[in-house]
């Protein structure tokens, strides 16, 4: 058997190919080892993953692409982790900007985007991914992300630059308070979850124009500031996974051909296309 997963910070998709005709997908909370510690990590997955850990002397080999795993001492966080619930695995940690890049080119060379809770962008080869000078978390960067629009959102709110019926709706929707704001941002775990839990609003309020004005001034300073920090950035398709991107790609794709950008795969939720490249590449199917 082999287990794969595709971490964000809110959320983990996992699949479990239990056979070449039968597969079992599990989710749980969002494992960042930037916010979590290894107890942490096992506390969720042994709260959560009841019957998928009920599998683990099955399971020979676990590939886990997450959002925080771009060093080594990341990685470890998380390996040793599901070391101590799956002691009979290999067990291989990366980033998800690598799990999307596999998930999304394949073997092309290309750009893969992650627009989701936060933000990053990546060159891939066709082998491995060459990371640039972004995904600077949710206070320096993560333009165009959930947590991007869910602070542009909470930030109007409270500065009272809403459109007074949206700012009506908003109010009603979440009883807001700068107090209540201020204890979850400052003084509790995941903050960048919170914040982009507010991001769901624009989806409400899509037709309105503040909401498509926000739309398009985050997507474009998504683009601005990653993808066109890219010469080549022309030459090759630029691929996009995440809720935001996929939710709102209509906006995505106004503003990417605004900008001559050459759009690919645009995917909510990698892990099966995850899935079947690695299960291609380890030869299982």
């Amino acid at each position: 058997m082999i287990l794969v997963a595709d971490s964000g910070s809110s959320k983990t998709d996992w699949l479990l190919s239990v056979s070449k005709d039968e597969q079992k997908q599990f989710r749980t909370a969002g494992l960042n080892p930037y916010f979590l510690g290894e107890k942490e990590i096992v506390k969720i997955l042994q709260e959560q993953a009841v019957d998928m850990i009920g599998y683990g002397n099955d399971i020979k080999e676990i590939y886990f692409f997450g959002a925080g795993c771009s060093s080594p001492d990341r990685h470890e966080i998380v390996s040793n982790a599901l070391s101590q619930l799956f002691p009979k695995s290999y067990i291989s940690v990366d980033s998800d900007l690598l799990g999307s890049a596999y998930a999304t080119c394949g073997h092309e060379k290309g750009f893969c985007c992650v627009l989701g809770t936060g933000s990053n962008i990546s060159y891939f080869d066709g082998e491995d991914i060459h990371a640039g000078q972004h995904g600077l978390g949710y206070v320096l960067g993560d333009e165009g992300s959930g947590t991007w629009f869910g602070k542009a959102l909470i930030t109007d709110f409270l500065y009272g630059k809403m459109p007074a019926d949206i700012c009506k709706k908003f109010n009603e929707a979440y009883h807001l308070d700068k107090e209540t704001v201020i204890k979850n941002v400052y003084q509790t775990a995941n903050p960048n979850a919170y914040l982009a839990s507010y991001s769901k609003f624009l989806f409400e309020i899509r037709a309105s124009d503040y909401a498509q004005k926000l739309l398009k001034s985050g997507l474009k300073e998504f683009v601005d500031t990653n993808v066109k920090s890219y010469p080549q950035y022309h030459r090759y398709k630029c691929h996009f996974v995440g809720s935001i991107a996929y939710v709102f790609a209509d906006e995505l794709k106004a503003v990417c051909e605004e900008n001559g950008i050459h759009l690919g795969k645009i995917i909510r939720q990698p892990i099966h296309d995850l899935m079947a490249f690695i299960m291609t590449r380890e030869g299982d199917v």
